[in-house]
């Protein structure tokens, strides 16, 4: 989507000091007033029918069973809920500062730690306005300093913080324009990030393609073809030939050192667990241990150049993580070392193995192992094509230069998404503020639409 430069769009004739400690001015006819003489809290009983609404953190607030329904803690009992209705502006007390604040789509009922609040009366307000208002100051920092500032080490916004706010008061009508204008931007902007995390999703697929049918089929297309044996492979190349993967590499498991002892941790050797497998090459990881760690105990250093595996534990996993020791190091229990010894080219051998990530999952999930072990016994009896060590050469360095493509793309797709971000929450923060005039036009309003509403 093209971006308008914010610098262009119209500004109003005049100016005022705001009072409040986080916006300098504001236009001159917006008035002022704490946020408790414009909302109340809520405070109604809880109906049978009444399903659970959550507040999310992008803003959205909306029934639970809608969104999702994993990864919540459930309450046995429902101490103290609260009804919640459409229109309700919601504001959750404990992750506020991190913008869970918005205006319910539905009703239902919520937690205690929610404060729901409604228009006061007396002064019209707009509650999807002030959902805005309040999202651009917790994401700016805002109320995460000034929960802390009320009570130490809290991030805590609760409705009385909320109340003592001073809120500015643009016409009732500027502040449906306002609304209107972000949530046709937001939406447009919204919808081009999606295209571009579809587009790294895509680009991501076509890397692993690209390497899977290099590392099966070799670079010369045209190439005699015959058939592997396996099911798995199909053709292969004519001079390829298939082995069996325990006959190219030695096994080595890994360990932990006693957690009790501290003289075997902290040292300059890298103890690596799944939770560092992130890249092809592995030089560090989280935790280290020390030379007496690999005297003293089961853990024994792998060479560089071993091919590291993960085995065990993987239960989510859609991709087994494979990368490459360029260091020597240690590992640990849920992982494997292959160091081979069939004179095939290590960096190769885990190309091979990461693109032929469907197989490895496949083995994990047959495994029947309770805790998802992959089995060295079913790995090491794995069939798999293997080229001469020359053509391994070739075609180690054809995915390095197809990854350096598709990562520097992909790349480019990302930094695209954050200034989509940066320019969506510099839209919202402009508006709200009153830094940028809202008028119809640009709030996509019709004008008699926009006279009916001042009326």
């Amino acid at each position: 989507m093209a971006m308008v430069d914010i610098a262009d769009l119209p500004r109003y004739e005049s100016y005022k000091d705001s009072e409040m400690l986080w916006v300098d001015k504001i236009p001159t006819a917006w008035r002022l007033e704490k946020a408790k003489w414009l909302f109340k809290k809520a405070e109604r009983p809880v109906r049978d029918i009444d399903e659970i609404v959550t507040c999310f953190r992008d803003g959205t607030v909306t029934l639970r069973s809608i969104r999702r329904t994993e990864g919540f803690t459930n309450a046995l009992k429902e101490h103290g809920y609260q009804g919640i209705r459409k229109g309700d502006l919601v504001i959750h007390a404990m992750d506020a500062f991190a913008g869970a604040i918005g205006v319910s789509d539905s009703d239902g009922k919520a937690t205690p730690v929610y404060a729901v609040c409604i228009p006061k009366g007396g002064v019209e307000v707009n509650p999807r306005f002030y959902a805005y208002y309040l999202r651009d100051m917790a994401l700016s920092g805002f109320i995460s300093s000034l929960a802390k500032g009320i009570r130490e080490r809290s991030t805590d916004f609760r409705f009385n913080d909320f109340a003592e706010l001073l809120l500015p008061i643009p016409d009732f009508g500027e502040q449906i324009l306002i609304t209107s204008f972000l949530d046709k931007k937001t939406k447009q902007i919204d919808e081009a990030i999606a295209i571009k995390e579809q587009q790294i999703a895509l680009l991501k697929e076509r890397k692993q393609f690209i390497i899977q049918t290099a590392v099966t089929q070799g670079l010369d297309l045209n190439a005699p073809m015959k058939d592997s044996g396996v099911d798995w492979i199909g053709q292969i190349p004519a001079h390829w030939k298939v082995k069996r993967l325990k006959y190219m590499v030695r096994f080595y498991g890994g360990g932990t050192p006693s957690k009790d002892n501290k003289d075997y941790w902290g040292g300059d050797i890298s103890w690596v667990s799944p939770k560092d497998m992130k890249m092809p090459f592995i030089s560090s990881s989280i935790d280290t241990i020390t030379e007496l760690a690999v005297k003293k105990s089961s853990v024994k250093l792998v060479e560089k150049g071993a091919i590291l595996i993960v085995v065990r534990g993987m239960i989510l996993a859609k991709k087994i993580p494979v990368a490459i020791a360029s260091k020597e190091l240690t590992i640990n229990q849920d992982m494997k070392a292959l160091v081979v010894n069939d004179g095939s080219f290590p960096v190769f051998l885990m190309c091979l193995l990461d693109g032929l990530h469907g197989t490895l999952s496949t083995l994990l999930e047959e495994s029947g192992h309770g805790t998802k072990t992959l089995p060295t016994e079913k790995l090491g009896s794995l069939g798999l094509p293997i080229p001469p060590f020359s053509e391994q050469q070739k075609i180690v360095t054809f995915i390095e230069n197809q990854t350096h493509f598709f990562e520097k793309s992909i790349e480019i797709q990302k930094e695209q998404i954050e200034r989509l971000k940066e320019y969506k929450t510099t839209l919202i923060n402009s508006a709200v503020t009153g830094k940028i005039k809202v008028t119809p036009e640009m709030a996509g309003v019709d004008k008699k639409v926009q006279g009916a509403i001042e009326a």
